[in-house]
């Protein structure tokens, strides 16, 4: 029992990367699966594609919740490799799901609702405060990714 307690994250600096990628993998899944299930399903705010229908906002809803349903399954995928490979390293891994959370959600709301004007955050209202409270969430989740995984670097050296 206590040699394996000794070797159970040996391999943690060897797969350093792999535990960044899946979190950030992780990060796109759970961000993409609340976006849809509070704005898209709960809230009714707005579909991922609002420059039609409603039914071809549905289909478009019905997409992204695969990607995020994809992302989220593939990376528990890499995450139990990690974990039969003792390799998991946790700070590593969650600074990769809140850099993975940041980027997904600042592109959300930079590329997607102001350059592709695919969506809003929400229709008939002052946009600006919802923009703001989006994206400086966004650019948070990725300062507090971007420290964490700095800090397991130094672990590394």
């Amino acid at each position: 029992m206590y040699e394996e307690k000794n070797h159970k994250h040996e391999n943690r600096f060897h797969y350093g990367q792999r535990n960044m990628w899946t979190g950030i993998l992780f990060g796109f899944g759970v961000v993409a699966f609340i976006d849809e299930v509070i704005f898209h399903q709960l809230l009714h705010w707005h579909h991922f594609y609002d420059k039609s229908t409603a039914n071809i906002g549905l289909v478009s809803d019905g997409l992204f919740h695969a990607f995020s349903f994809f992302a989220t399954i593939g990376s528990a995928f890499l995450l139990a490799d990690l974990h039969r490979k003792h390799g998991f390293w946790f700070k590593r891994w969650l600074g990769g799901i809140l850099l993975g959370a940041g980027v997904f959600q600042l592109y959300d709301g930079i590329i997607q609702h102001k350059f592709m004007r695919l969506h809003q955050i929400r229709y008939n209202v002052d946009i600006v405060p919802y923009d703001l409270v989006w994206n400086v969430l966004a650019a948070i989740l990725i300062v507090i990714g971007i420290a964490l995984l700095l800090k397991t670097n130094q672990y590394k050296r």
